[in-house]
């Protein structure tokens, strides 16, 4: 035992190789070419974004917020994330379930089919919808005659939704879930413990932090999705525009300082989901540290 401990130790304190340890000038010039990018990149542009907001001042902020029209778009966008994100949770669980607990036929097909949406263009999905479900589309004289509207409509922004957001959380818990491997399941089946019992008590503890992550990238990308949900929404005001495209309105109307307001609540729900998963991120490591 001393003996083990000894060797871990040594190669917790041994130096790095020389020919992987880089001089320190070269380490400070990729650390500020990082921040120089992120700064000009992404920190800048969001300042500017609240410089813009609060340019003419607290009373016409406030305004714009305190629209009708905005407070509508709030709601859809809300509305519509709370439909996508727990249908995509359930479809990611079972899908992550299935491809790292199993083996079957078609397995690296339904890989492929849930990677789609990173390949397809957020526009190309709205318009696949469009030709599905829209007036002139495959499906849309049938709905006509039931009196069911989907384009134009909520339904075709939560289909749209649902499409672009369908691999945050099945990707984030695959890799998780075969790394795990099948020992604890396999252990608490040979128990006695039932499908469910073991999917409760066995495997959801042991993917939690993965799955609230996935959960968490699923609803930043709900909520700020713009290109699909611009091509089925018909940009009806205080029906159906989300806060994304109710900016798009504003700006182009030339209401900025109202358009950069709406904007500039778009970044404070990204900066709490930022928050909320750096939480979740520091969780995830204190529980692995203390498995360990």
């Amino acid at each position: 035992m001393a003996g083990a401990i000894t060797v871990f130790a040594s190669k917790e304190t041994a130096p790095r190789p020389k020919h992987i340890t880089e001089p320190k000038f070269v380490q400070w010039l990729l650390i500020g070419i990082a921040l120089l990018f992120l700064g000009f990149v992404v920190l800048l542009p969001l300042v500017s974004v609240f410089v813009e907001a609060f340019r003419k001042g607290v009373g016409l902020y406030v305004q714009g917020l305190s629209d009708p029209d905005m407070v509508a778009a709030l709601k859809l966008t809300l509305i519509v994330a709370a439909i996508a994100v727990p249908l995509n949770t359930v479809f990611g669980v079972a899908a992550a379930w299935a491809i790292s607990k199993f083996q079957f036929k078609g397995k690296n097909l339904l890989i492929t089919l849930i990677d789609l949406p990173f390949a397809v263009s957020p526009v190309i999905a709205g318009m696949i919808y469009v030709l599905l479900f829209g007036a002139q589309g495959y499906f849309g004289s049938w709905l006509d005659e039931q009196g069911i509207q989907i384009i134009f409509a909520v339904p075709g922004i939560v289909l749209a939704t649902i499409f672009v957001t369908v691999p945050f959380v099945a990707r984030e818990l695959i890799p998780l879930m075969q790394a795990q491997g099948v020992q604890q399941e396999e252990a608490a089946a040979s128990l006695g413990a039932k499908g469910g019992s073991i999917f409760w008590r066995v495997t959801l503890p042991n993917i939690k932090w993965g799955l609230l992550y996935g959960i968490i990238l699923c609803n930043a990308r709900a909520m700020g999705e713009f290109g699909a949900v611009s091509v089925v929404s018909g940009h009806i005001r205080g029906q159906t525009n989300t806060l994304p495209l109710h900016v798009e309105i504003l700006y182009n109307e030339y209401q900025f300082s109202a358009s950069f307001a709406v904007a500039s609540l778009l970044v404070m729900l990204a900066v709490i989901t930022l928050i909320v998963k750096g939480i979740v991120e520091w969780k995830s490591g204190s529980s692995h540290e203390a498995r360990t």
